[in-house]
């Protein structure tokens, strides 16, 4: 009785602690893989960074004293008005058909205020445009997958000044893992057994409390 009351214990409490959703395959979230000096920065095509694709970007140790606000490092979303074009990275990532998932990143402003981005993944999209020069904000939303391969992407504006910062882009899934599931059913399981084994015990179908 008392070893079935401790799986049951133990199975509870391991489900109640497990995590409600697993992050992706989503590379290079934080941009840390290609690694800059302290204090300085490093300027390619997106092709060149791990796990993203798309037109120039920035990968920044530190800018002006701001620091990532994951990690090490951060990325910046490019952009010259004054050229008339856009610059957009993106990635790749698989994704289940008709599974929801959660997506959240970080931005801030290079040296004005007055920013804007377009961001999208799946069916969802928004205009960024609440900077704030030397702090993080965090974005967090939602999506339905409609693909198999979903792609996330930024985009930055004829309307932006100099640049947008972007750091700690993760991608995860609503739906909980198998092994939470497999969990689940252990601690229902466990529960059937400890209540017939006590109306057993006490012989007249009660639960014996």
């Amino acid at each position: 009785m008392k070893s079935t009351h401790k799986l049951l214990a133990a199975a509870v409490a391991s489900l109640l602690f497990a995590a409600p959703s697993q992050a992706t395959s989503l590379v290079n979230g934080g941009f840390e893989d290609n690694a800059v000096a302290p204090g300085s920065w490093w300027y390619s095509s997106a092709a060149n960074v791990n796990g993203w694709d798309g037109s120039n970007i920035e990968i920044w140790d530190n800018y002006g004293g701001v620091v990532a606000p994951e990690g090490s490092q951060h990325a910046e979303l490019n952009s010259h008005p004054s050229t008339g074009g856009v610059f957009s990275i993106y990635q790749g990532f698989a994704t289940n058909i008709g599974q929801a998932y959660d997506v959240s990143f970080f931005y801030s402003a290079r040296n004005n205020s007055n920013e804007e981005f377009y961001f999208s993944v799946g069916d969802l999209a928004a205009v960024i445009n609440d900077h704030v020069k030397g702090s993080w904000l965090q974005f967090s939303g939602s999506f339905v997958a409609t693909d198999t391969l979903s792609t996330i992407r930024f985009t930055s504006s004829n309307n932006s000044t100099e640049g947008n910062f972007l750091d700690d882009v993760v991608v995860s899934s609503q739906v909980p893992e198998p092994a939470t599931l497999a969990l689940f059913g252990l601690g229902l399981a466990g529960l059937a057994i400890g209540r017939r084994s006590r109306r057993l015990k006490t012989g007249d179908g009660s639960t014996g409390m």
